[in-house]
């Protein structure tokens, strides 16, 4: 609406809307102007996942015990793989925590347009506020998670156990924030996708799954043969596991070259993924 204007003076607006006229032409400012939407979309995807549940947020405690005691029983007495002489149960759980959260960022945002066609159908706000929302929201669960982690932690000190924690502690913010950048850019890229091919949102938990085995969540990096370090190296979650694991049990160990490697991929997905989300948002709304 314009501001109040006096005779023979141009007309001044408060919020002038035009298209994107570029690659890089992103508007990122928009996302804090929008914060209070953001906010907003955070409490919505807080409150709609358990509302109708009876347990209600106990299942952010619930869902990562019940896969560590089954990756216990599994990987540690069935198929006997080591832990590097950690706790099977404590071991299993880091790599669940810090997993979890990436693979919730990638889920939930890889259906941004698809989930949300009503909303951006209806009214203009900046479109990146809602998988920015759902990073953030996803970070609550973390948080809850972490706690539980901490909680056990502090149990096997109690009792005795061989586990150390480390300074690497600080670099947590930077783990957590690069887990958020890593989900958050593979989820703006498959949602791009998505609007064009539909099959790629039966294919992404599939994929992420199998991501998962090909990361060093239910064994330590330390029991890959060395043909196959490769893989370790290019697969970006790799050293951010590691690295979460060695600060707060100190097993293993951080490679600073791999960390290195995997913040660049970190980067280089986020920027191509914040770019195909914006060039798909201008015509998403007839393709969806």
């Amino acid at each position: 609406m314009p501001s109040t204007v006096k005779e023979g003076q141009p007309v001044r607006w408060d919020k002038v809307i035009r298209p994107r006229s570029g690659w890089f032409d992103l508007h990122l400012g928009e996302l804090w102007r929008y914060r209070d939407l953001i906010a907003l979309f955070v409490w919505r995807d807080f409150v709609a996942v358990y509302k109708q549940t009876i347990l209600g947020p106990l299942w952010y405690v619930i869902q990562p015990l019940v896969t560590t005691a089954v990756f216990a029983v599994i990987f540690g007495q069935v198929a006997k793989l080591p832990t590097d002489g950690l706790p099977p149960f404590l071991f299993y759980l880091s790599g669940m925590v810090a997993w979890k959260y990436f693979a919730d960022c990638l889920n939930s945002t890889s259906n941004t347009f698809v989930g949300n066609a009503n909303i951006f159908g209806k009214v203009y706000f900046p479109r990146l506020t809602v998988p920015v929302s759902v990073v953030i929201s996803n970070l609550v669960a973390f948080a809850i998670q972490l706690l539980l982690f901490l909680s056990l932690l502090v149990y096997y000190w109690a009792t005795g156990s061989a586990v150390r924690s480390h300074l690497a502690v600080l670099l947590l913010p930077v783990l957590v924030l690069q887990m958020a950048a890593l989900g958050l850019g593979f989820g703006l890229l498959v949602s791009s996708l998505t609007t064009r091919y539909r099959d790629l949102t039966h294919l992404v938990g599939f994929g992420v799954q199998l991501w998962m085995y090909a990361s060093p969540v239910v064994y330590p990096s330390s029991s890959l043969p060395d043909k196959w370090r490769w893989m370790l190296v290019l697969n970006p979650m790799s050293p951010v596991i590691e690295a979460f694991r060695f600060a707060f049990l100190g097993a293993g160990s951080i490679d600073l070259h791999s960390w290195l490697i995997s913040l660049a991929i970190t980067s280089g997905v986020l920027l191509v993924g914040i770019l195909s989300f914006c060039k798909v948002e201008k015509s998403v709304m007839d393709t969806v």
